[in-house]
């Protein structure tokens, strides 16, 4: 039985239930309220900015690589256009489906594939990505044919860049690659991810490293307005990009390639400076490489082609590689003498053909070295005997610190990336270099060695040259460079690299001369004399031979020594002699004399440089027994 409910009982619930319906309505209005506040007003700012993010991309527009010129204007690294296939993401539902697709028109390889994955997960998603690079001119009328089937997909213009040189110069020039991640992480540590935006590529040896922030450019912006599918419907603003500043390069390109060619294919380098600025005419490391093969991603097989070769064609002999200098020491050693007071110009000494030290005997059988030897007769007929004595005479201490101020044993700060200090050797180098203390004590004998160029030290060709040029000039030690204006194309202004000295030499004038004479008749009458015998100007020079290998009292026959164990062939030298405008360090691996070798190839650049004479073959050899009897 129902119980009975007054009217006034059942008013009262429903007004309540109203009551709390109405409360219920007002605390979400109240919410909405508050939300509507904090999205309209508290945080208006930061919603307006996230609106207008979605609605407006901000694209970066990549800069136009600076290029690369030789002194005479030559183009060495230039900048050409070229169509790429390319798919926008936002237009295409499967990418995977449409290289399928595309596949059936033009060639496509794995590797194309890889790349547009990696590409694609880097890019935004309204940013087209590249599938195929350098597409032919059919390739291309192919795909437009075909367009209106294939949406989202497009050939666009894009610059590449390119050395028409090939592998003359590779080693300076450089060359460009795709960013990795070793690349990013530098880029952030120099806080210039904004300016990298966009870009594909970036210097990855020589000039095109060193010189990196110079040649990119500054990468412009575009503002673009987007639709909700994220497709861009117009441009709303637009900063453009600064092109990259050209290089205007000290290095003479023929003169370049008279070098490369001279060295015939040979494991080698060349290197030539002007003695009064430090400016680089050649700097040739041979065998070569052709940095095309790099810009846009190296094969698998020209890579290990490169890396597997037993002559390391990516090594710059030039300025990395350090080899024991051989009797091209010894001008340095006369003037270390001379300017120690330990040598005077008219002493002379008379031996037997041995030199005797601590019960070991250093022999040199030279019937020109044994009597009456003079410091002059001592270069022009490279006697070992005098810098032997000339070595236990002034310490290895002195003859150390008299060396280092040439640059022998540190770098010389070339503009050129992966230069090697070498070998100057001392008591401290050995106690840092070595573990054992039975090896870090040094001795007489070594000093001995250290005297005619071999034992401890190795220099880099680069160092002997700027040595030599410092020699020349009366004593500036210049910073050798490649480059010598940095032009801004966008500004039209030339910044100068100028030619500083970085330290000054005290050398006595007739000291330097001295040595420069006995060196003109090096090339006159001594080892170098049937290299420059018809030449029609003068020059000055010394030849050298390092052994690659101890003898252990063995007489060194070339013939019998595998190719690889073959002393080393150097040659340094200058002309005019009265008047230097280039100075020269030539070095052939395992070439055997230095007038066999090395010489000759000095006197092809030397020729070119000096007459603008045509290289018209490799330089020749003289004769071994004809070289031996120079030399010896």
């Amino acid at each position: 039985m129902n119980q009975y409910r007054s009217p006034a009982e059942d008013l009262a619930g429903f007004r309540n239930r109203i009551i709390v319906a109405v409360l219920f309505v007002f605390l979400c209005l109240g919410l909405l309220g508050a939300r509507f506040y904090l999205l309209q007003v508290a945080r208006h700012d930061y919603f307006h900015a996230r609106a207008e993010g979605n609605r407006i991309a901000v694209l970066p527009v990549v800069p136009q690589r600076g290029v690369i010129y030789d002194r005479n204007g030559r183009l060495l690294a230039r900048n050409y256009s070229a169509f790429t296939l390319e798919i926008n993401p936002s237009r295409v539902r499967d990418p995977e489906r449409t290289i399928d697709d595309l596949a059936a028109i033009v060639t496509i390889e794995d590797r194309d594939r890889k790349r547009f994955r990696r590409l694609l997960k880097e890019s935004k998603y309204f940013e087209s990505v590249p599938v195929r690079t350098h597409l032919s001119d059919e390739e291309v009328a192919r795909i437009v044919a075909r367009s209106y089937r294939l949406p989202g997909v497009e050939v666009r213009a894009r610059l590449f860049r390119d050395y028409p040189m090939g592998p003359s110069a590779a080693h300076v020039i450089g060359y460009i690659g795709r960013i990795n991640e070793r690349d990013l992480a530098r880029i952030e540590e120099r806080g210039e991810s904004a300016n990298y935006r966009g870009s594909d590529y970036i210097g990855k040896s020589g000039l095109e490293l060193s010189y990196e922030t110079e040649l990119h450019g500054t990468t412009g912006v575009e503002q673009v307005e987007i639709n909700a599918g994220g497709r861009a419907v117009r441009l709303l603003s637009s900063i453009p990009a600064q092109s990259g500043s050209d290089l205007e390069l000290t290095l003479d390109i023929e003169l370049q390639q008279a070098a490369e060619a001279a060295l015939g294919g040979r494991r080698g380098a060349v290197v030539a400076i002007e003695p009064a600025s430090g400016g680089i005419l050649a700097l040739a490391s041979t065998p070569s490489f052709d940095p095309n093969l790099f810009v846009d991603g190296i094969s698998v097989a020209d890579w290990r082609a490169l890396s597997d070769s037993p002559d390391h064609p990516m090594l710059n002999r030039a300025i990395y590689s350090a080899y024991p200098p051989g009797s091209t020491y010894k001008p340095f050693m006369a003037l270390a003498g001379l300017e120690s007071g330990k040598r005077t110009l008219d002493q002379r000494f008379s031996n037997q053909g041995v030199f005797s030290y601590a019960g070991l005997r250093f022999p040199d059988r030279k019937s020109n070295c044994q009597h009456n030897v003079d410091l002059h007769r001592s270069l022009v007929h490279s006697c070992n005997t005098y810098y032997y004595q000339l070595a236990v005479d002034l310490g290895i201490e002195a003859i150390a610190g008299f060396m280092r101020p040439f640059g022998f044993g540190s770098r010389t700060g070339v503009d050129i990336p992966g230069e090697a200090s070498g070998v100057l050797p001392s008591p401290d180098w050995k106690r840092a270099r070595f573990s054992r203390r039975e090896q870090q004590q040094w001795y007489g004998g070594e000093t001995v060695s250290v005297g005619i160029g071999q034992g401890y030290n190795a220099y880099t060709p680069l160092q002997l040259a700027n040595a030599l040029a410092a020699m020349l000039n009366g004593g500036a030690v210049f910073r050798p460079h490649v480059v010598r204006h940095v032009v801004d194309t966008t500004h039209g202004t030339r910044r100068v690299i100028e030619p500083h000295p970085v330290s000054y030499l005290p050398l006595r004038e007739q000291h330097v001369m001295a040595v420069r004479n006995a060196m003109v008749d090096v090339a006159r009458i001594g080892t170098a004399a049937r290299v420059f015998a018809d030449a029609p100007y003068h020059v000055g020079g010394k030849t050298g031979t390092a052994q690659v290998f101890s003898l252990r009292g063995q007489k060194y026959e070339e013939g019998k020594v595998s190719e690889r164990l073959r002393d080393h062939s150097w040659f340094i030298g200058f002309a005019p002699a009265d008047d230097p405008k280039i100075a020269i360090a030539v070095l052939v691996e395992n070439g055997g004399f230095g007038s066999q070798s090395a010489a000759p190839v000095a006197r092809v650049v030397m020729d070119r440089y000096l007459l603008g004479k045509p290289v018209e073959s490799e330089a020749g050899e003289i004769d071994e027994d004809l070289a031996a009897e120079l030399e010896q």
